[in-house]
């Protein structure tokens, strides 16, 4: 598979026990598209999902596309292609179809026989737990990124949660440039800017939490006000189509030029979110979904880092 697929499947907060099943019944449903992560903790059950899979006909590797991501603790050049050839060997492939920097945000090695994933704080068990950063820059990571393109361990690389600064930085010392850039979007935050310049680098871009609010609230990140999926405006375009108020919001986030990556568990609800292919929605209705935004981010750094690790660091103006 050369292209992203517009639809994936995020497996942020899939939980371990049932992963390997849902993975199985998300491509047994049409999944090809699946965006996974080392600090997600489930890329080993993944794995088992694929493998079944394919054993089973399903599907063949080059039916799938996979992503993966380099932790904040394996920024290091000397940790990059190690922290790949782990999620390599969980998710059970040879190569992966795309490697992304997770966060623009370096943090203190820590070794996998220690903690994996490793997650934020540098020794939960401390008496005075802390988030410790690291002094690596972007670019000694980038430049470790490329050698694994370099090796053949991924097709591509990219970035995650960059802002448009970092990209026009990054543009002017990558060798490789970077395929593709995946932000937090959905109506209450549409990011049109950042969208737009990266696509105008030629980077694809690839929305998570395209739902908004959903993925938050059992966080204590969002609050019911916060849904999106309760929009009247967004009610109102579902009624007319007689679709849900998420294959909506998913086809909005389509037809604007962005994959999208929600998470079901369910296979009613996958199947649901897969149908919002078959919708078309008119100027008007893009319009009025994207005049939603409040640049209301829920995935922000610079609230969550100081809230649960006791330290202020933000990424976004």
């Amino acid at each position: 598979m050369t292209k992203i697929p517009e639809i994936g499947y995020g497996l942020w907060k899939v939980d371990r026990a049932v992963c390997a099943q849902t993975v199985y019944d998300a491509i047994e449903v049409g999944y090809r598209h699946f965006d996974s992560a080392c600090d997600y903790g489930n890329e080993a059950e993944a794995g088992q999902g694929f493998a079944t899979a394919i054993a089973d006909g399903l599907v063949t590797r080059d039916d799938l596309w996979i992503t993966s991501k380099l932790w904040n603790t394996y920024h290091k050049a000397e940790h990059v292609r190690p922290a790949c050839e782990r999620s390599l060997s969980d998710l059970g492939v040879e190569q992966l179809d795309l490697y992304l920097v997770h966060f623009p945000i370096a943090l203190e090695y820590v070794p996998f026989d220690t903690r994996y994933p490793p997650e934020w704080l540098h020794d939960p068990t401390a008496a005075k737990t802390e988030m410790k950063l690291a002094p690596v820059s972007l670019v000694e990571t980038w430049a470790a990124m490329e050698e694994l393109v370099d090796a053949g361990l991924v097709k591509q690389i990219g970035v995650c949660n960059y802002n448009s600064a970092l990209l026009h930085d990054l543009m002017a010392y990558a060798r490789i440039k970077p395929a593709a850039l995946q932000i937090e979007s959905h109506p209450y935050l549409t990011q049109e800017k950042l969208i737009r310049l990266a696509q105008n680098y030629g980077m694809d871009v690839t929305a998570f939490s395209p739902l908004g609010a959903s993925s938050y609230l059992e966080l204590g990140m969002a609050a019911d006000q916060d849904m999106v999926l309760a929009n009247k405006v967004i009610q109102d375009i579902a009624d007319r189509h007689g679709k849900s108020a998420a294959q909506v919001v998913l086809r909005w986030g389509i037809q604007r030029g962005t994959s999208i990556i929600p998470k079901a568990t369910q296979v009613a609800h996958m199947r649901e979110n897969l149908a919002a292919q078959e919708l078309e929605l008119s100027v008007q209705e893009m319009e009025q979904i994207s005049a939603l935004n409040k640049n209301r981010r829920f995935n922000d750094p610079g609230v969550f880092c100081e809230q649960a690790f006791g330290r202020f660091h933000p990424i976004y103006d």
